[in-house]
């Protein structure tokens, strides 16, 4: 196999090839993933059977951790449409902060919405409320998905009790009561920055809406739509469950049955499942096609979504088996910089090599934690800046990177302008206020 150097131009091409051959040459992405993850493979002089393993193990990995939540978000997205239940939270959203504040509302939103729940599970039930505020707003569609993306992204790999952050705490000996209250300190900065103002930015010309979802002649005559406060809960509900299955677990005995019961109802895709249920039989009076009928539908939809998604995971798999990112450790762990700065870059290079924050977030951290100590920097903000970097660099090695893509229905380009350009936007700012809290380290509670 290569070694060296060498891995960083195969890498180089290989994110080149998938992006000419989508956005140039009008390649399935699912295809061109596929053929970018053999060609990885080959010009890493991997063993044919080896490589054919990793991308069947990278897309069966991806699929086995999201493909459940894609299938139920989308049907339970077709259920929310369908009734207008949708509808009537855009009105309600639009409502309460004005057509002006609607950009900021969705970004603090997906703030807070992420703290308890997964990022992908967040986006996936959400995106169908901002597709319905584009078009009742006319707020371009690249700004509200930049807004919803970024801000979860931000709050999943920066606060706990999401894996990533909780991991990187541990692996630094953080504090973890002050490693929370500085990570929303940081975070929320550039929540306002990257998915507010920046996302208001890169759609100030964009005349494009997202497309009104037709209705047919026979829901057109429904007069009668669900109330707010059965369509919010309905929305709510899985983060509901998932947020209070998780308190639950932690405060009670592991192993009991009590313990058991609140841990399997907070899974994500239980917590789904028991969502999309309930919606099927609360929402059937307001829909005039048969409930079967809709579900279908909606799970035609998510053939070529789980498809790209896989493809994109078996496409990390091999860049992660071929060895890049084993350098990319070994070239900037030699260098003679600043923890901060080490943790910050490091986290953003593995994020950009292996795809997954979350890898990227626990291998970063697991590094430089036994450095943390005698660099005499304060462990909350080597963690902290970890984490930022964690934001950067997703690249389309990442599955959240087509989940984001498809779900919202941007074109390629416009998914680099506003999640990976966005998201590492955010995480430079997020990064600046760590510099920041460094200077007054020493008269700052739990950072000295």
């Amino acid at each position: 196999m290569v070694t060296g150097w060498p891995l960083l131009v195969i890498f180089g091409v290989a994110i080149a090839f998938v992006l000419v051959s989508i956005i140039k040459f009008r390649l399935n992405p699912f295809v061109a993933l596929l053929l970018t993850s053999i060609l990885t493979a080959f010009l890493a002089r991997m063993p044919l059977a080896d490589s054919s393993r990793y991308v069947a193990v990278g897309f069966g990995n991806t699929l086995k951790g999201i493909g459940i939540v894609i299938g139920l978000g989308i049907i339970l997205g077709r259920l929310l449409s369908e009734s207008r239940a949708t509808e009537v939270i855009a009105e309600s959203m639009v409502k309460a902060v004005g057509k002006k504040h609607v950009t900021l509302a969705v970004a603090l939103t997906g703030f807070l919405v992420s703290i308890p729940v997964f990022m992908d599970a967040a986006f996936v039930i959400l995106v169908s409320i901002t597709k319905k505020l584009s078009n009742l707003t006319k707020t371009p569609m690249i700004t509200l998905t930049g807004a919803l993306s970024i801000s979860l992204l931000v709050s999943h790999n920066m606060i706990v009790p999401t894996p990533g952050p909780v991991e990187v705490a541990n692996n630094t000996k953080a504090g973890m009561g002050a490693f929370c209250i500085y990570a929303v300190l940081v975070g929320l900065p550039a929540v306002l920055i990257a998915g507010w103002l920046y996302s208001k930015f890169i759609g100030r010309n964009v005349t494009e809406f997202a497309p009104d979802e037709a209705q047919s002649e026979e829901s057109g005559m429904i007069e009668k739509k669900p109330s707010a406060m059965l369509s919010f809960f309905i929305l709510m509900l899985p983060m509901i469950l998932i947020l209070f299955g998780s308190i639950m677990a932690m405060v009670l005995e592991a192993g009991t049955s009590r313990h058991s019961f609140f841990t399997f109802i907070g899974d994500k895709n239980i917590a789904l499942l028991v969502t999309v249920l309930l919606a099927a039989v609360a929402l059937k009076k307001y829909t005039v096609r048969p409930m079967n009928q809709v579900m279908s539908e909606a799970a035609e939809k998510s053939g070529m979504i789980l498809l790209i998604t896989g493809a994109g995971g078996a496409f990390g798999m091999v860049i992660n088996s071929s060895g890049i990112g084993s350098y990319l450790v070994e070239t900037l762990s030699a260098g003679n910089i600043s923890i901060l700065f080490a943790g910050f870059i490091l986290a953003a290079v593995l994020r950009g090599a292996l795809g997954s924050s979350t890898v990227a977030l626990v291998t970063t951290s697991s590094i430089l934690g036994p450095l943390v100590l005698q660099s005499g920097t304060s462990p909350v903000l080597v963690a902290l800046a970890v984490c930022a970097g964690g934001n950067c660099m997703s690249l389309p090695n990442d599955s959240g990177f087509w989940v984001v893509t498809r779900f919202s229905d941007l074109k390629l380009s416009e998914t680099l302008k506003a999640w990976t350009l966005g998201a590492s936007l955010a995480g430079v700012v997020a990064f600046i206020g760590v510099l920041i809290l460094n200077v007054f380290a020493s008269v700052l509670p739990g950072l000295h």
